[in-house]
């Protein structure tokens, strides 16, 4: 065409006016001389590897590069992180390792390349992946893809999310602030008495027993010879019908029955009675492994207890006694319950070791009767609260006491006993002096103590297995500071 006004056709074959943009000088990229394929070997790396340090480190093999354009860092090493990246179809992905090192012209610093978008500056975005500690000013190193959660310390796998449970997203205990509830506290109180070692859990009444009062080869030759009377009596009755023989062998039947039942109604009384009437003993100078009998005033050890329904603190010795009464049609509370008569149905005690100041000597002596210890207490128990089918609802602790201990509360008369020996009170032990390292304690004997006939009560002789507490009623709150 013959024109003034230059043009000239493009590749496409359009003609534009304009001469032709002239091509610009392509900017000297700089890069480093091929080095060989060493495929992780660090004994191929030569001068390379021992510049950077490659034979400390262990190489991973470069995975397969796709056709995808690579990007290069001048004056550094390439270096990039693989893992699983998203899908997005605006991002430019990138896979490999650290494959090699190149040495830059203007220092040693090498420089990382970061999978994933970039940002306006054509730089990587710094991602992170998880939370991040607050304080703590995160690195610059991208890791791509997803991180597995922190584990606990403890290193257990567990299904469901770290936060669940009562360990928190670092691995530590979680805090739970506010109050408890009552029942869950009082149960773990409970609970923590009657498992503690140091505490001695008594779940039996003590009660008079004839078989342990008497022998046994007494017993039988007593009930032997009864038979061989009556049945001689009978035949001579019988016989020459002479009632002599028959009428003392009941008459002396009689009476041995009324003292056997004297003694089973009396027995405690009498064993209570026996410990009073016990004379005490001068702890300065009664001799190791001596029977003794010691009164004074009561402190705490290291382990206190607390009554159970009054919530009595700083206890030495606590009992809790639920009692049922059985009418004509009502229900047994246990399995020797007769019908008209008060029954046992629940029982709590325990004890655990104190220490007495001696009202003789002044001494100061601790009280073994904790760690599962033989122990025979005698502490008076008082009526605390009475229930029947029209005011059990009106006591709403009670209703609590019963529920933590898994027990029926329909229509039924109950009657709530509680004895305890607090710090202050004035106690009687009866035990066997130690002596260890001039620590002065009274133990439980290591054989029963026979108490002996009481001809006076026509009460039989009995054995104490075991260290004795006596306690009279501690319900008037009259106590000695200590």
């Amino acid at each position: 065409m013959g024109s003034r006004f230059p043009s000239h056709q493009l590749s496409n074959g359009l003609y534009v006016s304009g001469r032709p943009e002239q091509p610009k000088e392509k900017a000297p990229v700089v890069c480093s001389a091929a080095m060989p394929y060493t495929g992780g070997d660090i004994k191929k790396s030569g001068e390379l590897g021992k510049m950077f340090d490659l034979h400390a480190e262990k190489s991973r093999k470069s995975g397969p590069l796709g056709n995808q354009p690579s990007r290069n860092t001048s004056f550094g090493g390439a270096a990039s992180n693989s893992g699983p990246v998203s899908s997005a179809a605006s991002r430019s992905n990138y896979s490999g390792s650290i494959s090699a090192a190149v040495p830059g012209t203007g220092g040693s610093a090498r420089a990382k390349s970061n999978s994933g978008p970039l940002n306006k500056h054509g730089e990587p975005t710094k991602r992170s992946s998880g939370p991040q500690s607050g304080g703590v000013t995160p690195m610059a190193r991208q890791n791509s893809g997803h991180l597995p959660p922190i584990l606990p310390t403890t290193g257990l796998i567990t299904s469901g999310p770290i936060s669940s449970g009562q360990l928190n997203s670092s691995g530590a205990l979680r805090k739970v602030s506010g109050t408890l509830d009552s029942t869950v506290s009082m149960k773990m109180r409970a609970t923590s008495s009657a498992y503690n070692p140091a505490v001695t859990n008594i779940n039996e009444q003590n009660s008079y027993s004839i078989k342990a009062s008497l022998p046994k080869p007494i017993l039988w030759a007593a009930i032997l010879l009864f038979a061989m009377g009556f049945i001689a009596g009978g035949f001579i009755l019988a016989a020459v019908h002479n009632s002599i023989l028959l009428v003392v062998v009941v008459v002396i039947f009689g009476f041995v029955a009324a003292l056997l039942v004297w003694n089973i109604c009396w027995g405690t009384r009498g064993m209570t009675r026996f410990v009073s009437r016990y004379p005490d003993a001068d702890l300065r100078i009664a001799k190791d492994g001596e029977y003794v009998k010691v009164t004074g005033v009561v402190t705490c050890g290291n382990f206190p207890l607390e009554s159970s329904f009054q919530r009595v603190p700083r206890c030495v010795y606590t009992s809790s006694c639920l009692y049922e009464y059985r009418g004509w049609d009502s229900k047994a509370a246990n399995t020797q319950h007769r019908r008209f008569t008060w029954g046992l149905r629940s029982i709590e005690r325990h004890a655990v070791d104190f220490y007495i100041s001696d009202f003789q000597s002044g001494l100061r002596a601790l009280v073994k009767i904790g760690y599962g210890a033989r122990l025979i207490p005698y502490v008076d128990e008082a009526v605390v609260i009475d229930i029947n089918p029209e005011n059990k609802d009106m006591s709403p602790e009670f209703l609590r006491w019963i529920r933590e201990r898994n027990l029926s509360s329909d229509d039924r008369i109950m009657r709530l006993k509680e004895g305890y020996i607090k710090e202050g009170n004035t106690v009687s032990v009866i035990g066997v002096v130690q002596r260890n390292d001039n620590v002065l304690m009274i133990v439980p004997p290591p054989e029963p103590f026979n108490t002996g006939c009481q001809w006076g009560k026509c009460l039989l002789p009995t054995s104490l297995d075991g260290l004795v507490l006596r306690c009279e009623d501690t319900s008037n709150g009259d106590v000695i500071p200590v």
